[in-house]
């Protein structure tokens, strides 16, 4: 371990793109870095639409760079005012927009010994998605430091669940979404 790494301030490093699972693990890694006294590090990995060979191909795609780049770091300030507001989380932060795969990128940024690396755990389920879970399971093989997994919040899946029956045009009934028991009337 070089000099460097021994004199820095501690950091949890959290990828963020604003899907639930993602502020999941905001709200999680701001938990983490309170109780470990270290810096928040937010960090959202953008890549061009297309990728980065249709981006290099494309004359066009050059002159659109600083605008994705723009775009990237508005929806960083938006998701963390969201979970955040305008206080911020009450810790010392530094979020970061990188021009990159998610899952490497999120390994680069975290490549001190004592980081922790915090990502949501992707979708639970009878049918995951082919790449459901993709940078978790990325983050998992190659970071150099601990990384945290955090499993999805129980409203994504009752969210999913609505989203399947509006797609399908089916009736809700909305006590569905609670889960638990009724109260029997005077207990």
């Amino acid at each position: 371990m070089s000099g460097d790494d021994a004199s820095a301030t501690a950091r949890v490093v959290v990828g963020v793109s604003g899907s639930l699972g993602s502020v999941t693990a905001l709200r999680r890694a701001a938990a983490e870095a309170r109780t470990r006294g270290a810096e928040l590090w937010p960090v959202l990995a953008w890549e061009p639409p297309g990728g980065e060979l249709a981006a290099r191909r494309s004359p066009a795609a050059c002159l659109m760079v600083d605008e994705w780049q723009r775009l990237a770091g508005q929806r960083l300030v938006s998701v963390l005012d969201e979970v955040f507001g305008d206080d911020g989380p009450g810790l010392p932060m530094r979020a970061l927009v990188v021009r990159g795969v998610p899952g490497p990128a999120l390994v680069e940024t975290a490549s001190r010994e004592h980081d922790i690396l915090v990502v949501g755990a992707g979708r639970r389920g009878h049918r995951p998605r082919a790449f459901s879970g993709w940078v978790s399971r990325y983050c998992l093989t190659h970071a150099a430091c601990p990384v945290l997994a955090v499993p999805p919040s129980p409203l994504e899946t009752q969210l999913a669940a609505v989203h399947r029956r509006n797609a399908w045009r089916m009736r809700l009934d909305p006590r569905q979404l609670l889960r638990e028991e009724p109260v029997p009337p005077g207990v």
